[in-house]
């Protein structure tokens, strides 16, 4: 009989697809990065507890275009400054990525906000233009003038923050504890550059980011760097907490609430 490719598959299949996970190389990709100061009172209602302000209220948002063997990648997110306990990191609202792929691992595996969209980041001699766009709005542009050459940072750990959960079948929240995760990454850059530059955030009912306003912006880079990462589930979430913030991860909130109708298919 012919393979059935939705048959079970064999432990040494399994563990040859584990291992050609582990071997992948360093995947380098180039970036725009612009961090700004905003609202204090802006962070600290978007983040879920038990995340909690840092002392600053920064936003930042990335734009990054991926070299991936066979087809490029266009990935980006806006985030803000958050802490958890003593450790500090990023908490993302939104993250833009152009292909399926890059969705299912990091949303089911992490519990990332990732959502389809259009990622650009174009470079004409030292002209920069960096956009996020869903639903045929670029909510966030960065744009400007590479000015200068920056000292590369030593090899760094950073931290972000997601929540990871599956709505009720019932509509009536979850389907068990939230899990908070944190997903730690190990970055190298090999080239950086600062731009001389601005901000550009456009008003969008899916991706609210104009609510988190430039109030002062610290800085914008270009750069190529490679990170690898590790997650683990440090602490369940209360129910309660969590979901008035549900409708951060869906663009149409009612969906994750409601039952499905009697009879209905996926």
């Amino acid at each position: 009989m012919a393979r059935v490719r939705y048959g079970a598959r064999s432990e040494a299949e399994i563990a040859a697809t584990r291992a050609r996970s582990a071997g992948i190389p360093d995947i380098w990709s180039t970036g725009v990065v612009a961090v700004w100061e905003t609202d204090p009172d802006v962070v600290a209602a978007v983040l879920p507890p038990p995340l909690k302000p840092t002392g600053r209220p920064l936003v930042r948002a990335t734009v990054s275009r991926v070299d991936l063997p066979g087809y490029p990648l266009g990935a980006g997110s806006v985030a803000v400054a958050a802490a958890h306990g003593d450790r500090e990191g990023w908490y993302p609202l939104v993250m833009p990525m152009t292909h399926e792929r890059a969705l299912t691992g990091g949303r089911e595996v992490f519990g990332e906000p990732k959502k389809l969209g259009e990622v650009v980041l174009e470079r004409d001699g030292l002209v920069v233009r960096a956009s996020l766009a869903r639903h045929g709005i670029a909510f966030v542009e960065v744009r400007g003038a590479v000015s200068g050459a920056l000292p590369l940072p030593e090899p760094a750990e950073k931290t972000d923050f997601y929540f990871k959960f599956l709505p009720a079948v019932d509509g009536s929240g979850f389907d068990g504890d939230p899990l908070l995760v944190h997903c730690v990454r190990h970055e190298k850059v090999r080239r950086l550059e600062r731009i001389t530059g601005d901000v550009v955030l456009r008003e969008s009912m899916y991706d609210p980011v104009a609510d988190l306003p430039v109030r002062r912006l610290v800085e914008i880079t270009i750069g190529e760097k490679t990170t690898d990462q590790k997650g683990r589930i440090v602490e369940r979430v209360s129910p309660q907490d969590l979901l008035p913030y549900l409708h951060q991860r869906y663009d149409d909130p009612q969906q994750a609430l409601d039952a499905p109708p009697e009879g209905s298919v996926g």
